[in-house]
C-alpha cells in the first residue's frame, strides 16, 4: 500500500509549479533580507497550498489529511526552502491546530480567513529567556483585571515574530496545588503594550524572521483567551505531538533531498581520473544514508497514519521528532563531506541545508528532552 494516492500526487504538481516559479528564484534574496516577503504567503494561499486545514466557511480547503502537507514540505525541501517551510508549519500546523481545537468562534471568525488568504502569518510564544523549553519555569504572566487579562512578561525564539500579525501567547495564570497553572491568549500585535525586540542573528533560517517579543501590562478583553483558563499545560500536550511530528517530516525530506542533490553530484563530479561516486567509499556511505532514510520513511509513515487515525501519542511524536532531527544532522553532514570542498560554497544548496538543519534538533523541545519523554514512559 502506497503512503500517497492520485490526489495527493496531482496536487503535488501543482505545489511544484509554485515552488519553482515562487520560491527557488529567489531563496538567495530572502536570505539577503532576513524576511520573506508576504506576497509569497498570498500567493501560496491562491494556488491553494496555504490554509489546508483550516475550514471552507472561513476560507480554507478544509483538509484533514496530513499527507498533503507532507505533500508541501517535500516540495518545499526540494529546493532547500527550510525558512518558508518553518514558517508555514507554525502557520498551519501549529497555529491553525490552537484555533480550530480550542478557539472560539469569534477567534476563528478573526483570524482563519485572513490566515488562508495569506494576509495574517501567526506565531506562537512559549519559550523565554532563562526557561528555554521549561513551562513550568515560564514568567510571563496574565492577571484578572475585572473583565479584562493584564498580561505582561517576554519571549524569546518567537518563528516569524518579526512579521507576524497575530501570535498565542502562553502566560501563567495562577499556581494550583503548588505548580503554576497556564493559559492561552490570541494577541494581536496591534495591541497597545506589544513590541518586538531585535531580529535574532542565527546561524542558519536567514529568511526565516525569529526575534524577541515584550509584553508591556497589556491590556486584552476577556475574549483574548484561548481555551480554558488554567488548562494551557493541557492544551499545549494536546497540540504538541502535531508539532513534534511536524518537525520529524521537514527533517526527514530534508535529509531526502540532501541525499538526493549529493548522489547527482557525485555522479557529476570526478577526481583522481574517476567519478567521486566510483570510489567503494562513497558507495558505501551513501547506501548506509539510503537505507537510514528508508528505514526512517517507513516508521514515519506510519506515525503519520497514526496520526490521521487519531492515535498519535506524545511519546511516538518525542520518537520520531528526536531520531529524525538527528538522522537529518547525520545525513546533511555526510553529504556535505561527500561534495569535498565545494560542499562549503554556498552557491551549493548542500551548504545551505547543513547550516539550516542544525536548529532541528533544538525546536520544539530538544533531544535531550524527547529522551527524557520516552524514558519517563517507559519507566511507568
Amino acid at each position: 500500500m502506497t503512503f500517497y494516492d492520485d490526489d495527493h500526487e496531482a496536487f503535488r504538481e501543482s505545489v511544484r509549479t509554485f515552488v519553482d516559479r515562487e520560491v527557488r528564484p529567489d531563496l538567495d534574496d530572502w536570505d539577503r533580507d532576513g524576511l520573506i516577503p508576504r506576497d509569497v504567503w498570498r500567493t501560496a494561499a491562491k494556488v491553494g497550498i496555504l490554509g489546508l486545514r483550516i475550514p471552507e466557511q472561513y476560507g480554507g480547503a478544509g483538509v484533514s489529511d496530513y499527507r498533503f502537507r507532507c505533500v508541501v514540505q517535500e516540495e518545499l525541501a526540494r529546493v532547500g526552502a527550510a525558512s518558508l517551510a518553518s514558517g508555514m508549519s507554525i502557520n498551519d500546523d501549529v497555529v491553525v491546530g490552537y484555533l480550530t481545537r480550542f478557539g472560539t468562534e469569534e477567534q476563528q471568525s478573526t483570524w482563519l480567513p485572513s490566515m488562508a488568504s495569506g494576509d495574517v502569518v501567526a506565531s506562537i510564544a512559549m519559550s523565554e529567556p532563562g526557561a528555554g523549553s521549561d513551562m513550568r519555569g515560564m514568567r510571563t504572566t496574565a492577571v484578572r483585571e475585572g473583565d479584562s487579562w493584564r498580561l505582561a512578561g517576554s519571549k524569546t525564539f518567537i518563528t516569524s515574530g518579526y512579521s507576524s500579525d497575530v501570535v498565542i501567547v502562553a502566560a501563567r495564570t495562577g499556581t494550583k496545588e503548588g505548580r503554576p497553572q497556564l493559559s492561552l491568549f490570541v494577541v494581536p500585535t496591534t495591541t497597545a503594550g506589544f513590541s518586538r525586540g531585535r531580529k535574532l542573528g542565527k546561524i542558519g533560517l536567514h529568511a526565516q524572521d525569529t526575534a524577541e517579543l515584550a509584553f508591556d501590562d497589556m491590556l486584552l478583553p476577556s475574549t483574548a483567551l484561548l481555551g480554558e483558563e488554567g488548562r494551557g499545560f493541557h492544551h499545549l500536550t494536546n497540540q504538541l505531538p502535531l508539532e513534534r511530528l511536524s518537525i520529524a517530516w521537514r527533517a526527514l525530506v530534508a535529509a531526502e533531498a540532501a541525499f538526493a542533490w549529493t548522489v547527482e553530484y557525485t555522479k557529476e563530479r570526478t577526481a583522481f581520473g574517476s567519478r567521486v561516486i566510483d570510489f567503494q567509499n562513497s558507495r558505501f556511505r551513501l547506501a548506509e544514508l539510503s537505507t537510514e532514510l528508508d528505514v526512517t520513511r517507513a516508521f514515519l509513515e506510519r506515525a503519520v497514519q497514526r496520526y490521521l487515525d487519531g492515535d498519535l501519542d506524545a511519546t511516538t511524536g518525542a520518537k520520531a521528532k528526536w531520531w529524525c532531527t538527528e538522522l537529518q544532522q547525520r545525513v546533511v553532514n555526510a553529504c556535505l563531506q561527500l561534495h569535498g570542498g565545494y560542499g562549503y560554497m554556498s552557491e551549493y544548496p548542500i551548504a545551505r541545508a547543513f547550516i539550516d538543519a542544525r536548529v532541528q534538533t533544538l525546536v520544539g523541545g530538544t533531544t535531550e528532552i524527547m529522551k527524557e519523554i520516552i524514558g519517563r514512559d517507559i519507566a511507568g
